[in-house]
């Protein structure tokens, strides 16, 4: 092997002198760099977004309230929805059960779209759009938190349990309402109703709905990026979707997805207040400003 090849290999993990070109190093553990100087880590944005996803299990499931309680809020809240004119849940759900296709298709939507979509969220715009990623990955964190404040404070029974006579045992229910719970009566790997997901899971924990508000999130994050006018629909289909698959697979009401807009709207407010990273004027802007001044 000749000098110079050694010297190449020798330098391919480090910069070479006056070079703006990162190393290999650089470049899988120096981060992105910001246009206002500052900088994010990919590890460090995983082991964030892992804390807050054991934060936020562990706090929704130990907020579980006694059935009595989240059924008198489910029926409070369809009182609400029948004075709006939106008590269709039930019709809603009841024609799409025609359609099997449909209903298998709404089950696998609810329980995988919304983490594959979040988590695509936040790649795309940590490689794509660096300077937008800190206010983005702030609103999202801050609109769970507030979910969980609604988990906490109106526990809600959803429309497939509304029927449970084991769950309502005790309570004068004298009403029957007739949702099917579609994860258990359509062929689904996974439903609420297995032992181990009813040891681990909130079953009341429906207002707001966080599967609408992280779909109005992934709207946020894609519509203004994109350019083709089918991932544009994509993007300003994905919350309608989302509100039709809750609705038809008697997981939420529709005031639960009103819900979720309503804390991912607070959310956006409350991060654009404290987020600084990406949002500062670029550094070379900050350095003409003081040569100039």
């Amino acid at each position: 092997m000749s000098a110079p090849e050694r010297e190449a290999i020798a330098t391919d993990d480090r910069s070479a002198p006056g070079s703006d070109r990162p190393s290999r190093r650089q470049r899988w553990f120096g981060g992105r760099a910001l246009s206002d100087g500052a900088r994010i880590y990919w590890w460090r944005e995983i082991l964030i977004v892992g804390v807050l996803d054991i934060v936020y299990e562990t706090v929704r499931n130990i907020s579980s309230a006694k059935p009595s309680k989240a059924y008198e809020n489910a029926l409070r809240l369809i009182d609400w929805q029948k004075a709006l004119g939106i008590w269709q849940e039930l019709s809603i759900q009841q024609w799409a059960l025609g359609w099997t296709p449909l209903i298998v298709f709404a089950n696998y939507f609810y329980g995988s779209v919304y983490i594959a979509a979040t988590i695509a969220g936040l790649v795309f715009l940590y490689r794509r759009f660096p300077d937008d990623y800190p206010l983005h990955r702030n609103m999202l964190a801050v609109t769970t938190m507030l979910g969980l404040i609604g988990f906490a404070t109106f526990p809600l029974m959803p429309p497939r349990l509304l029927d449970d006579t084991i769950l309502l045992d005790g309570l004068n229910i004298g009403r029957f309402f007739g949702f099917v719970d579609t994860l258990v009566d359509y062929p689904t790997f996974w439903s609420f109703n297995d032992e181990t997901m009813k040891a681990i899971s909130n079953q009341f924990a429906a207002m707001p709905s966080l599967h609408c508000a992280w779909a109005f999130w992934g709207t946020a994050v894609f519509l203004p990026r994109v350019k083709s006018w089918w991932a544009k629909a994509l993007a300003i289909g994905y919350p309608a979707m989302t509100i039709f698959v809750v609705v038809i697979t008697g997981n939420h009401y529709f005031l639960d997805a009103v819900g979720g807009l309503a804390v991912f709207g607070v959310g956006t407010l409350l991060a654009r207040r404290f987020t600084r990273a990406g949002r500062r004027a670029p550094v070379d802007q900050a350095r003409s400003a003081i040569a100039t001044s």
